[in-house]
């Protein structure tokens, strides 16, 4: 089954280019493109199929792409979020990661790069490059590091925990389910059950919540 895409770009020349080279990979097909915030909510929300990944600009003139993935958040949670943004910095990332994005790639990223994203989010959630999570690492030992708060203790079972880690270690679903012996089934109810406890809407939610409160370590 193909992976729909939605694509937002004030630029037109850059949603051209885009749409050919993604059109050169089989199982992805653009589905929709809207040159600012308004228009992309406008499209998908007239749409009778959703799509599954979103390849967003940060700044768009009007509505802009940080304002309308607050409102693809809320409205629209099964949209995966991938920024693809010209702003590179680390308050860009953790403000677009604080929202929910799945992935954050720059303008100057290799098409190849694109279409692995595009695919590591349909398939685990969430997808972050090298860059990126260098970025989350950095602010986790940063001073100004803001450690989430929750008014109640979280309490995991050892195989929630066991989830948790794989999960953030880029594992899949079938992945994680071979590697504990479990079926694709009982590990999804793993996954669910920890977005309840822990408060998140997704999965990269999940991930950031877990290396920001230590619940998980990633491996060097």
């Amino acid at each position: 089954m193909d992976i729909l895409i939605a694509l937002a770009d004030d630029e037109a020349l850059f949603r051209r280019g885009m749409r050919l080279i993604l059109e050169d990979y089989p199982g992805l097909q653009i589905v929709l493109e809207a040159e600012n915030g308004e228009d992309l909510l406008a499209k998908i929300r007239a749409s009778d199929e959703l799509p599954d990944v979103l390849l967003l600009d940060l700044k768009m003139p009007g509505m802009t792409g940080i304002e309308a993935a607050e409102v693809i958040r809320r409205e629209f949670p099964s949209i995966l979020i991938v920024v693809v943004s010209s702003h590179f910095s680390k308050a860009f990332i953790l403000n677009m990661i604080e929202i929910g994005a799945a992935a954050y790639l720059g303008k100057n990223a290799h098409p190849d790069e694109v279409v692995e994203t595009i695919r590591m989010v349909r398939e685990k959630g969430f997808y972050y490059n090298a860059s990126v999570m260098e970025v989350i690492r950095d602010n986790l030992t940063g001073k100004n590091t803001i450690k989430p708060q929750r008014s109640f203790e979280v309490v995991l079972t050892s195989r929630e925990k066991e989830v948790l880690q794989l999960i953030c270690e880029e594992y899949t679903t079938q992945e994680i389910a071979d590697k504990l012996f479990i079926s694709n089934r009982t590990v999804e109810g793993h996954r669910n059950n920890l977005l309840s406890k822990l408060g998140c809407r997704n999965t990269a939610g999940l991930v950031v919540y877990a290396l920001q409160s230590g619940l998980v370590k990633l491996r060097s």
